[in-house]
C-alpha cells in the first residue's frame, strides 16, 4: 500500500500538514510557556474559575502524566490537566486549561456535536482497530470485498474526526470569551492564547484531511470511487 503511487499522492500532503500543525502546536505551546500572566493563576485555577463562569460547579479537576495530554471525561465528570498545563502559571497553561473547561461548559449545556460525537466514539473505536486488517487485508489478497467492509468500518472514524472539529473550535471560543470576561487574561495576553488555540484547533483539521483521504484512497482500491487501475 505505502508503496501504491495513488496512495502516496494523497496521503503525502496530509502527512506533510500533520507534520507542520503538530510543530506548530508544540512551538506555540512552548513559546507562550514561557510568559508568565499578570493574575498569577495556575492552569488549574483558570479552569475552576472558567467552570464557575458559567455555573459548572460539579466537574473536578486533576492532575494527568503526559505532554499536552489534557482531556475532559464527560462520563466521570474529571477534567485532567498535564503537569505543565495544572500547576504552570502561564499563557499557553491557562490557555489549554481553558480549552478543557470549555468541554466541561458544553457537556452541563447538552452541546448537540458533543454529544453526537460521544454517540460516535464506541463505532469509531471498533472501525479504528478493526477496518485496517480489513483494509490492508483486502489490498494485499486483491479481495475488494473485504476493502469495502473496512471502507465501511472506517467511515465511523471519518464521521468522528469531522464532528470533532465543530467541538473543538466551540471549545476554544467558549475559553477565550471566559478568560476575557473572567479577568483571567488581560488584552495582550489573549492574543498569545488565542495562537495556543488556533495551532491546537489545525491539528484536528489535519487528523479529519488524513482520514479524509485514507477513506478517499480505499474506496477508489475498491472500485467504489473511480473504478480500478
Amino acid at each position: 500500500m505505502i508503496f501504491d503511487p495513488l496512495y502516496l499522492l494523497l496521503m503525502a500532503p496530509a502527512f506533510i500538514f500533520s507534520l507542520i500543525t503538530s510543530f506548530w502546536v508544540k512551538s506555540a505551546f512552548r513559546k507562550y510557556s514561557k510568559v508568565a500572566t499578570a493574575s498569577g493563576l495556575t492552569g488549574a485555577q483558570a479552569a475552576a474559575r472558567v467552570m464557575r463562569s458559567a455555573n459548572v460547579n460539579d466537574v473536578q479537576i486533576e492532575a494527568t502524566r503526559g505532554f499536552l495530554s489534557d482531556h475532559y471525561d464527560p462520563s466521570k465528570k474529571v477534567l485532567r490537566l498535564s503537569p505543565d498545563v495544572y500547576q504552570g502559571r502561564s499563557i499557553a497553561s491557562i490557555g489549554v486549561a481553558a480549552h478543557e473547561a470549555g468541554h466541561a461548559i458544553q457537556d452541563a449545556a447538552g452541546y448537540a456535536p458533543m454529544k453526537l460525537r460521544s454517540a460516535i466514539v464506541p463505532m469509531a473505536s471498533i472501525g479504528s482497530n478493526l477496518s485496517w486488517i480489513l483494509l490492508i487485508g483486502g489490498a494485499i489478497l486483491g479481495m475488494a470485498g473485504l476493502i469495502k467492509v473496512g471502507a465501511v468500518l472506517f467511515s465511523a472514524v471519518v464521521a468522528f474526526q469531522i464532528v470533532t472539529l465543530p467541538v473543538e473550535i466551540n471549545a476554544s471560543r467558549r475559553a477565550l470569551a471566559a478568560i476575557s470576561s473572567s479577568g483571567i487574561l488581560i488584552a495582550q495576553e489573549q492574543v498569545g492564547a488565542r495562537k495556543v488555540l488556533t495551532a491546537a484547533a489545525m491539528t484536528y483539521v489535519a487528523a479529519a484531511a488524513s482520514a479524509i483521504l485514507t477513506l478517499l484512497y480505499f474506496l477508489i482500491r475498491a472500485g467504489l470511487l473511480g473504478g480500478r487501475d
